[in-house]
């Protein structure tokens, strides 16, 4: 098929990237990041999430963020929603788009919300409703795509499944998630292919965690499908609670230069987004996770 002429970069780390973190990131500190990402060119950013607190203690400050930030016209600032508790005081913090996370693995769904996949899909059904009923979109998280730190392999056609009763419940773009980062590019591509045969390839997206290193290379092969979509995080930064060792989210510069290198158009700036990640990264008292923010900067002669 060829590479797709422009891809969007949706970026996760002020969510998805921080929320693991063992101290208290300052609200300011968050601000700060999101409106450095804001600035990057950058049209969909996942700004926080309306859990419980006492389930994710880092982004008990959701609706301060939100109201905080400085918001460009034409950025998605979205989050992440477990229920209509959640959906509610989303909206009233003014978000405009959310997002449901499902699992492919009934290990993974029972160990992460508590439920079965099952069960699952019937709470994000009244969601995702009530969302559209409000003229929001709804996009879905679909965790364990090639891989489950419980049950280990995912079969492929339970991917295929999941994602299509998410699509048809109405999420507008299923994110295909490597939450352990275990994935090769031959998985990633029969994984796609699968999942492409029932929901439309326009409609989906990757989110590769980069645990084993494979993380370019499996977008690469999505790329070649055609998902023009891609998730990742500034500086690498974030993982997941539930998946020990998977410590690491592709790093947004990385990709950036990865599809700048393809000639794809993205509408985001290198240089920009390099200085949101060392904001964070130089507040949080560690280097960057990104390869080419390191290698710049030893260009530069920092």
């Amino acid at each position: 098929m060829g590479y797709p002429r422009r891809v969007k970069m949706v970026e996760v780390g002020p969510r998805d990237g921080l929320q693991n973190e063992s101290a208290i990131v300052p609200t300011e500190v968050k601000i700060g990041l999101i409106d450095r990402l804001s600035a990057t060119g950058l049209n969909a950013i996942e700004v926080s999430s309306f859990v419980p607190a006492k389930w994710v203690p880092q982004m008990a400050d959701n609706a301060e963020v939100f109201a905080g930030i400085s918001r460009r016209p034409g950025v998605s600032y979205s989050a992440l929603v477990p229920n209509l508790v959640g959906l509610n005081s989303a909206v009233a913090a003014g978000a405009n788009e959310v997002a449901v996370f499902g699992s492919a693995s009934e290990a993974f769904s029972r160990k992460n919300i508590n439920c079965s996949i099952e069960e699952s899909l019937q709470r994000f059904a009244a969601v995702i409703a009530a969302a559209r009923e409000r003229g929001l979109p709804v996009r879905g998280y679909l965790s364990c795509v090639l891989g489950c730190p419980y049950q280990g392999e995912v079969a492929t056609r339970a991917v295929a499944e999941v994602a299509a009763r998410l699509y048809d419940l109405g999420c507008y773009e299923i994110s295909l998630g490597d939450t352990i980062g275990v994935g090769v590019p031959s998985r990633t591509r029969e994984m796609i292919e699968a999942v492409a045969a029932r929901v439309p390839i326009e409609r989906l997206a990757v989110h590769f965690h980069d645990t084993c290193g494979q993380a370019l290379a499996n977008i690469l092969s999505a790329l070649e499908l055609g998902v023009a979509v891609v998730d990742s995080s500034v500086d690498g930064l974030g993982g997941c609670p539930y998946a020990k060792g998977a410590t690491g989210n592709v790093a947004s510069q990385d990709v950036l230069y990865l599809l700048n290198g393809l000639g794809i158009e993205t509408g985001v700036d290198l240089a920009a987004l390099n200085a949101a990640g060392a904001y964070i990264s130089s507040y949080l008292g560690r280097p960057s996770g990104s390869k080419v923010a390191r290698a710049m900067a030893v260009s530069d002669g920092q």
